[in-house]
């Protein structure tokens, strides 16, 4: 099973010519309302991959909980984990302009109370993924992945939104996953001189130990594990909208990795729906199906 310590969110999505600037006010025609959240985003992502997911985290006493869950519950996706806290739902307020760029601020709100207490029912083994991101506590995050790590399960943690990471997380990471800002504010916090993302993926593996993964947009991927190198290409698709598209990504990289599709088969499924999800407007309504990432992965040349 696939088990994601999540942040729970719902997106409000503005479509403008172009994003504002410092102390700017743009116009746009008309907003929608989407369930997001990294956390959420990625578990429906590997749900949709075909994957078993359970999620943990935490939502509002409140009218945008349910909406928030929705696409999650359709899904099929287990919310057993997920409580009820003491703040709003959390809030994300996303413009997104004609060239399919974003820019997006998060409230935090209910994750902020998310604990690893919320997934203490799961029965952990060593064919479970788990799949953190930076939304929720790191201390929380610290107490699952140990749970998960003594079971030896696989740890996957996608340094998103970017900052450093604490070395009690970072101890306990199998596989790294950055996206080009990502990586710069991780080597800076590990007063490393590397501003590649590729340098610093390869640095993470050779001398932390840790699988890293660096997205870069249309350029495709590239992974170290192990000292070896994969890069993949992005295929080509009309992009109208990035939101989520590093969540499809990590999602469906995790939900190959749990078939046993090996690092580089993996990788091949992560580009694959990452590169649909930037084809769809929204974040949860734009990830795909495991049968479209088959056919676009299928394209794709390792």
């Amino acid at each position: 099973m696939i088990v994601v310590f999540a942040s729970i969110i719902l997106d409000h999505v503005a479509q403008v010519e172009r994003l504002p600037g410092p102390g700017e006010t743009v116009i746009g025609p008309s907003y929608q309302v989407f369930p997001g959240g990294k956390g959420a985003n990625q578990a429906l992502a590997a749900a949709r991959a075909g994957a078993a997911v359970r999620v943990g985290g935490a939502v509002g006493a409140d009218g945008a909980a349910e909406a928030a869950l929705s696409l999650l519950r359709e899904g099929g996706v287990d919310l057993s984990g997920v409580e009820i806290a003491d703040l709003p739902t959390g809030a994300a307020f996303i413009g997104v302009d004609a060239r399919g760029q974003n820019q997006i601020i998060v409230t935090a709100g209910a994750n902020l109370k998310a604990r690893a207490a919320s997934l203490a029912h799961h029965g952990w083994s060593k064919s479970d993924i788990l799949l953190l991101q930076c939304e929720t506590p790191e201390a929380e995050c610290v107490a699952v992945a140990k749970a998960a790590s003594a079971a030896g399960a696989r740890v996957v943690l996608n340094a998103a939104p970017a900052g450093p990471i604490g070395p009690e997380l970072m101890d306990l990471i199998d596989i790294l996953i950055v996206n080009e800002h990502e990586a710069a504010v991780l080597s800076v916090s590990l007063d490393w001189e590397e501003r590649d993302p590729e340098l610093i993926a390869a640095r993470v593996d050779r001398e932390l130990g840790i699988a890293c993964i660096a997205t870069l947009g249309a350029e495709g991927c590239v992974g170290w594990y192990g000292g070896v190198r994969r890069s993949l290409p992005a295929p080509e698709v009309r992009v109208v909208d990035t939101v989520a598209a590093g969540d499809a990504f990590v999602g469906a990289f995790a939900a190959a990795l749990h078939r046993g599709l090996g690092f580089s088969g993996a990788l091949q499924r992560g580009i694959a729906a990452g590169s649909l999800a930037c084809s769809r407007h929204g974040a949860q309504p734009s990830l795909p199906t495991g049968d479209e990432i088959e056919a676009l992965a299928a394209k794709i040349v390792l």
